[in-house]
């Protein structure tokens, strides 16, 4: 029997490469396909609001598939997939958000105050991204570098060697980020403040929401409006915002179980 075919949307600055161990967990039950990296594409640049990048994903759905699929996203790809849903109800099956919540309300509002005022990135990672540190003289520098943080402490070695393996590229110097950080930059500071006004009203296909127990990202865009959207196909698990990479078969059997509530009669 030919299995479902899960279409995944990687978090931002994260290749899809960086999955693989969720992957392949995930690959037990699915046909697991991914854009190995969203935003550099010249063709569909990084504007307020993402609507290129939705165009994007449309764009490679469609290029793919002749039939509605299973659309997982984590972070930014779960907004741009729930964004794409919204737009073409005919190109998804069910979409799980994967640690992202939908801002809405108040905090949507102050989200687009801050970025017409030039001020959201004193409110977002992009304070951050724009100043991480980009070059190592090898791989392995890299991993050592990386290993040594607390949010990347929490990943299997073997998740975070995928990483560095997809996640880095040949520089001058040594080795660099393919994701670049003035991309990773530019997302966060252009992050959707209308995904309120697309879960206002009844969603076209069913959604439901996966979040880490302990993500601060959560905790700061608050779930009300998430748990409207999703209803009862709520969950969350231990782990942070990148529970994917911290926990990869646990992660990939809560989305295995969501996709069998939001799909009970054609799963």
């Amino acid at each position: 029997m030919t299995q479902p075919i899960l279409h995944f949307v990687h978090a931002n600055s994260y290749p899809a490469g960086t999955y693989r161990q969720f992957f392949k967990h995930l690959g037990r039950h699915y046909e697991v396909q991914a854009l190995d990296m969203h935003a550099h594409n010249p063709n569909y640049p990084v504007r307020n609001g993402w609507s290129a990048l939705k165009r994007e994903l449309l764009d490679e759905l469609a290029a793919r598939y002749d039939q509605p699929v299973i659309l997982v996203g984590h972070s930014m790809g779960g907004m741009l997939s729930l964004m794409a849903a919204r737009a073409r109800p005919d190109v998804a099956r069910c979409v799980v958000l994967l640690d992202a919540p939908v801002v809405a309300g108040w905090r949507a509002g102050m989200l687009r105050i801050a970025k017409h005022i030039g001020i959201d990135d004193r409110f977002s990672p992009a304070q951050f991204s724009a100043k991480r540190r980009n070059q190592w003289p090898d791989a392995e520098t890299a991993y050592q570098h990386y290993a040594a943080k607390k949010i990347f402490a929490a990943w299997p070695p073997e998740v975070l060697r995928d990483y560095i393996e997809h996640g880095l590229a040949a520089h001058p110097e040594g080795v660099t980020l393919r994701f670049t950080r003035e991309t990773e930059t530019a997302v966060y500071r252009s992050l959707p403040h209308h995904l309120g006004r697309l879960v206002r009203r009844s969603f076209p296909v069913p959604v439901g929401f996966i979040g880490g127990a302990a993500s601060v990202e959560c905790r700061q865009a608050g779930l009300s409006a998430t748990r409207r959207l999703v209803g009862k196909h709520f969950m969350q698990i231990p782990g942070g915002h990148l529970f994917p990479m911290e926990s990869p078969a646990p992660a990939a059997q809560a989305v295995h179980q969501m996709v069998q509530s939001l799909l009970p009669s054609r799963h």
